[in-house]
C-alpha cells in the first residue's frame, strides 16, 4: 500500500471498480480488492470455506455476500509496504473491521436507489447484482446500511465519475 492509505467501499453497483479504474489511470496506486484479496471464507476467523460448504450453499446469495471476505494477512502485508505515497483500496469486504485501522480515511460511495436499479440493471448474470435475488439483497444492504464502515465519509457517487474522484483526491488533500 502507501505511506497514506484509503479504503473506498459501497454496496455493489456505486462505482468502487470505475473509481478505482480512474484512479489507476490519473497514476494512484489501486488494489482491487475484490479481485486481488476476496475469497468466501468465515468473517470472524478468516478460515476458507470449504469445497462442501461452498457447494451446499452456492445459491444462496446472502451467504455469499455475508462470506464475502478479504485475506487479511496480505491486506496488513500491502499496508506494511511504504513504496507508494498514496494507495486506494476499492471493494468490499464484510471481515473489514480486521484491517479497517490500516487506513487513514474510508469512503463509502453512495447513490439513490433508482440510480443503483438502473446501474444493476445493466450487469449481466456473470456480474454481481445481475440477477434479481442479487438486486434484491444490494438494494436491501443500500437501504439498511449494514456493511457500511462507522465514520466513513460518504461520496456522492450520482456525480460524474470524475467529478467523484476529484471530491475523493481532495479529501485525501490530493489536487485532482
Amino acid at each position: 500500500m502507501g505511506v497514506r492509505n484509503y479504503l473506498i467501499e459501497g454496496v455493489s453497483g456505486t462505482g468502487k471498480t470505475s473509481v478505482a479504474t480512474e484512479l489507476q489511470q490519473r497514476g494512484y496506486h489501486v488494489v482491487h480488492g475484490d479481485r486481488e484479496l476476496a475469497y468466501q471464507g468465515d468473517p470472524r476467523t478468516g478460515e476458507p470455506l470449504s469445497g462442501s460448504v461452498l457447494q451446499m450453499n452456492s445459491l444462496d446469495v446472502a451467504f455469499k455476500h455475508k462470506h464475502h471476505i478479504w485475506d487479511v494477512g496480505k491486506v496488513r502485508s500491502l499496508a506494511a509496504d511504504r513504496s507508494h505515497p498514496i494507495s486506494f483500496f476499492c471493494g468490499g469486504s464484510r471481515n473489514f473491521h480486521q484491517f479497517i485501522d490500516l487506513f487513514d480515511g474510508v469512503f463509502v460511495l453512495d447513490v439513490d436507489p433508482d440510480t443503483l436499479k438502473r446501474r444493476l440493471a445493466g450487469r449481466g448474470d456473470d456480474e454481481f447484482g445481475g440477477k434479481p435475488d442479487e438486486l434484491d439483497l444490494v438494494l436491501r444492504v443500500h437501504a439498511t446500511k449494514e456493511d457500511i464502515p462507522a465514520n466513513a465519509t460518504g461520496i456522492d457517487a450520482t456525480r460524474p465519475l470524475a467529478a467523484v474522484v476529484n471530491d475523493i483526491l481532495s479529501k485525501c488533500g490530493v489536487v485532482g
